[in-house]
């Protein structure tokens, strides 16, 4: 696949799914293989579990994660008394996971092996600095069923967004929750002055006035906004919210005045439904980010976990138009 050489431009990458099953091990394998044969130093790690042999949830088998000699990687205590792979371990972390401690170790002989990262994206931030003063040129982080997070541009530089038929096996509906998860991906970043002068704000909401200052609004959450005293859009109709930001505050929005900016930190912040996105819109809203995800590709399971298979072109090829840019079915990748 063409987009391994774009990869090599970054220190570090997500893999991100969807929903579970979407091929994200599959693509991670593919990866690492393709980077051992390049000659990359490769670090891994995840949230959540990924390598088991049988999934959790539906009780299907899974590809197992192959590593290569002077890999680095992190995982839980427990599933590294677990590995099949000759490894040194190098580095025992102090705190604590359900687990076991999370330790840092290095590939000697190849071998499979289960990795268990990080409970909260300040660890992984963490833990990828760690993994960059081993000499590691490529830390790569494997996803988990609704960890979105961990794409975040502020803890990791680029990521691949997983889909497939476990996301719905019908291909317009597939494509449908995909574009509009593509779409916040690539929503437009602030300018810079601004963006420096919004990232240090580390609580409410916020509105922007035409000389782009910023004026706290008093709202400790977006979540009491409907309690405020005093008019929110009073010094302009650009908004900073500095949290997450739900279905309800972008109604609440559409309902004060046409053409409001809302501005959040990163697309992993919005917990939001197409249909409050298009209300918002329809009165002239707009969403932007502080600072965008680098979306490297997107990756197509075309088998859903009960067994149902797309048709591999067909959905590629839709999914390809829909969002304007080459979808790659991981299930060939390795053919």
């Amino acid at each position: 696949m063409p987009f391994v050489k774009n990869i090599l431009n970054y220190r570090n990458l997500s893999i991100v799914g969807l929903e579970k099953n979407t091929g994200k091990t599959v693509c991670l394998n593919y990866i690492l293989r393709r980077l051992n044969e390049m000659g990359i130093h490769v670090g891994v790690t995840s949230i959540g579990v990924d390598g088991e042999q049988v999934d959790s949830v539906f009780s299907t088998a899974k590809p197992e994660v192959t590593l290569y000699e002077g890999t680095h990687f992190i995982t839980s205590e427990q599933h590294y008394q677990k590995r099949q792979a000759v490894s040194i371990l190098e580095h025992v972390d102090s705190r604590r996971t359900a687990l076991g401690p999370l330790v840092t170790a290095r590939v000697l002989v190849r071998g499979k092996v289960l990795l268990s990262g990080a409970a909260t994206t300040g660890i992984l931030h963490t833990q990828i600095k760690q993994l960059d003063s081993m000499g590691v040129e490529l830390s790569i982080v494997d996803g988990a069923l609704s960890r979105l997070s961990l794409a975040s541009p502020t803890v990791t530089e680029a990521m691949i967004l997983a889909t497939g038929a476990a996301v719905s096996a019908n291909i317009k509906q597939l494509v449908s929750r995909t574009k509009f998860l593509h779409s916040l991906i690539l929503l437009d970043e602030v300018p810079t002055l601004l963006r420096e002068k919004l990232t240090t704000i580390e609580s409410g909401l916020w509105s922007v006035d035409n000389e782009q200052q910023p004026h706290d609004l008093g709202i400790a959450s977006v979540f009491l906004i409907d309690r405020a005293e005093k008019d929110i859009l009073r010094f302009g109709k650009t908004l900073f919210a500095s949290g997450a930001v739900s279905d309800r505050l972008l109604r609440i929005l559409a309902t004060k005045d046409n053409g409001i900016t809302l501005i959040v930190r990163d697309f992993t912040k919005l917990f939001i439904t197409p249909e409050a996105y298009v209300e918002f819109t329809r009165r002239d809203g707009r969403l932007m980010v502080l600072q965008r995800s680098r979306l490297i590709a997107v990756t197509l399971n075309p088998t859903s976990p009960q067994g149902f298979l797309l048709d591999s072109k067909t959905t590629c090829d839709a999914l390809g138009e829909a969002l304007q840019t080459p979808v790659y079915d991981v299930m060939k990748i390795e053919q």
